[in-house]
């Protein structure tokens, strides 16, 4: 992946802003919303790892269970001919939905 930074487990988006001169990003993949910025490449790196570590301590001071990245379940909206055919052709193949929308992302993805 490119512009992903990785740390514990975590991974956090780059972008830059030519306006402000600064890189800034969020850790990806989880429900609570964290973000960091720096200047250099060098400082976003450290900005990102610090969040992280300061999100598992402030979780852990709470008392809460730090979100993990993609647990694996999201809402897929369909147009309602298109959830109709998949479910046909998913019966036709003998596997549940779930799993012929599994393989479709895992092929488009691949």
């Amino acid at each position: 992946m490119k512009n992903v930074l990785r740390y514990k487990g975590y991974h956090g988006s780059v972008e830059f802003s030519p306006e402000d001169g600064v890189f800034f990003g969020k850790v990806i993949g989880i429900k609570d919303v964290v973000t960091f910025e720096g200047k250099t490449v060098n400082e976003i790196t450290k900005s990102f790892h610090y969040v992280v570590d300061d999100y598992l301590k402030t979780c852990k001071q709470l008392g809460k269970e730090p979100d993990k990245e993609f647990n694996g379940s999201f809402n897929v909206r369909l147009k309602p001919h298109l959830h109709k055919l998949a479910s046909i052709r998913s019966s036709t193949l003998k596997i549940s939905l779930n799993k012929f929308v599994e393989q479709a992302v895992e092929k488009a993805v691949s």
